[in-house]
């Protein structure tokens, strides 16, 4: 998994972790979702590296 696409599939999921729990503090559920959406983006970001890096081996 390059470098870069690792830290970017990682910032991802912690910002929707973050945009989530201030969603359910505030009652906020479009945040809520949009939270979840991210969290979902940077898993799909990694598993897609990671099937690169299956494959590159």
């Amino acid at each position: 998994m390059s470098g870069e696409q690792k830290t970017k599939a990682m910032g991802e999921q912690a910002k929707g972790k973050l945009k989530e729990t201030a969603g359910h503090l505030t009652g906020n559920d479009r945040l809520t979702a949009e939270g979840r959406a991210e969290q979902a983006k940077g898993d799909a970001r990694q598993a897609k590296e990671k099937t690169k890096d299956t494959f590159k081996h």
